[in-house]
């Protein structure tokens, strides 16, 4: 998976290991898998690769639970034993070479290998949590390397005149076809944990492949482009159905009769004008719980930065602050609860005053997030408050924390920090968020009961003093407060050395 594509993710909620290790153990193609190497012993054949003996799938396809008059249970049998053997659940010792002597008479049966149950298989019944989840994101490998190979139509369709590959005529790269997959999956990785953890709703496939496809900066797909949509959505379909089995999606595939009804390649854009049940018709896909930690540790082993929420809560505050200063609102929420739940509130609360500190240009996002950590603290986080009061940066926000906890000897912040905090408090909402709709709101409540506000702030010794002033005249309501913001930034500009 690229590291370039997505060097920052928002961080992912996850289910607990002991969670995703039941999930794994009961995904249809690790179930089988496991089944398998139990199945496994001395009377069993394999070939020069490891692979089942054709004459014994039929058994092991019983052992599955698989009836033999279904033309795929050799397959699913031959699939389930690959994972078993990759994934060493099985130990295989492959045939002695003969050198080509085998007459095909009974003695050439010398030439198959044996399998044995693997030392793995025990990890699945008597190891911890993690040992599963190591087996599972094995065999996801092998599943993955699998989808990324042309289906056998198109590989009967490449044979030469000699019966061999033409890989020119297929048009087939393993490694872009492989690069093609895991890019599919971090593009469903990241719209599944773009609002906060998540989500819970299907991607249409559609979606997914445009993607993939459309270039960010067009506006209206050529024909050309929706027949490259098209095609990758059919590629998808049969990929998707090769890797629900395994536990990683749920999928709904596209429509057959969808297809049939098209004379031509699928039109996917028409997927925009109607209701949901016509877009699900196109295919709708999602991670499982299961399905985002197997991304997300292909992520982090190409070295893409995926965090997940609570692997922050053995650090200290300062590591916890900057981290969940680029978090959305509702992740670094929940982060900062982890945070808290193992920790004594005073103590808490202490440390993170301490480490909202800093005149750097993280300083006033981080004060934010330290006061989105505080807003639930009790009454045991007040001494630590109360010993700010004092401080130039830290002295605001605990004069807001007391007050909306009615407390009544707060004393009266001088002018001086009224005017630093208003910066401050913008320069954060700017950092988190932009230029949002609420913002220009926020200026004008922030500025409305100070007359001359825009004559005393340019001289407020913040470093964003200068930036927030020119973010006020452009989007302050009040046109002439804009304009005064703007010849306050200017003022502040030319006191500050460039």
């Amino acid at each position: 998976m690229s590291a370039e594509s997505h060097p920052t993710l928002p961080p992912v909620r996850l289910h607990s290991d002991a969670e995703l290790a039941r999930e794994a153990l009961g995904a249809p193609l690790f179930a089988r898998a496991v089944r398998l190497a139990r199945w496994a012993g001395p009377d069993t054949r394999v070939g020069v690769g490891g692979e089942l003996a054709t004459a014994q799938l039929p058994e092991a396809a019983a052992v599955l639970g698989l009836e033999a008059a279904d033309e795929d249970s050799a397959g699913y049998a031959s699939q389930a034993w690959r994972v078993a053997v990759d994934t060493g659940l099985v130990d295989v010792t492959e045939p002695e070479d003969d050198g080509g002597k085998g007459d095909g008479g009974e003695d050439d049966e010398e030439r198959f290998g044996t399998a044995t149950p693997g030392e793995d298989l025990a990890l699945v019944t008597g190891g911890a949590p993690g040992d599963v989840l190591d087996l599972w994101l094995a065999a996801l490998d092998t599943v993955l390397a699998d989808a990324a190979v042309p289906d056998l139509d198109d590989l009967v369709d490449a044979l030469d005149a000699g019966g061999e590959i033409d890989f020119d005529r297929l048009d087939w790269n393993p490694g872009r076809e492989a690069d093609f997959l895991d890019g599919v999956l971090a593009n469903l990785y990241l719209l599944t944990v773009a609002e906060g953890g998540a989500a819970d709703e299907p991607v249409p496939l559609p979606v997914l492949a445009a993607s993939m496809v459309v270039p960010d900066d067009m506006g209206e797909p050529t024909d050309a482009v929706l027949e490259q949509v098209s095609d990758a959505m059919m590629r998808l379909d049969d990929q998707f159905r090769q890797l629900e089995p395994i536990g990683l999606v749920e999928f709904r595939p596209v429509d057959e009769a969808l297809m049939a009804e098209a004379e031509g390649p699928l039109e996917p854009e028409t997927a925009s004008s109607v209701d949901d049940e016509d877009v699900s018709r196109y295919g709708m896909v999602r991670l499982t719980p299961l399905g985002l930690y197997g991304v997300r540790a292909r992520m982090l082993e190409a070295g893409v930065d995926a965090p997940a929420v609570g692997e922050l809560a053995e650090k200290g505050a300062d590591v916890l602050l900057d981290a969940v200063s680029s978090y959305s609102e509702s992740a670094a929420q929940a982060e900062i609860e982890q945070w808290l739940a193992g920790r004594e509130p005073a103590a808490a609360a202490a440390e993170l005053l301490a480490a909202a500190r800093g005149d750097d240009e993280g300083g006033p996002l981080r004060r934010l997030r330290c006061q989105q950590a505080l807003a639930p603290a009790g009454p045991e986080a007040e001494p630590a408050v109360r010993s700010v009061l004092d401080d130039p940066e830290l002295g605001g926000l605990a004069r807001v924390w007391l007050a909306e906890r009615g407390v009544s000897d707060v004393p009266a912040p001088d002018q001086e920090m009224v005017f630093w905090l208003t910066v401050d408090t913008i320069a954060a909402q700017l950092a988190a968020d932009g230029e949002t709709e609420e913002l220009p709101l926020l200026m004008e409540t922030l500025t409305a009961h100070h007359a001359g506000f825009f004559e005393q702030a340019w001289r407020v010794e913040h470093p964003a003093t200068a930036y927030v002033l020119e973010a006020m005249g452009r989007l302050h309501p009040d046109r002439k407060a804009a304009k005064e913001a703007r010849k306050a930034a200017f003022k502040a500009r030319s006191r500050r050395p460039a």
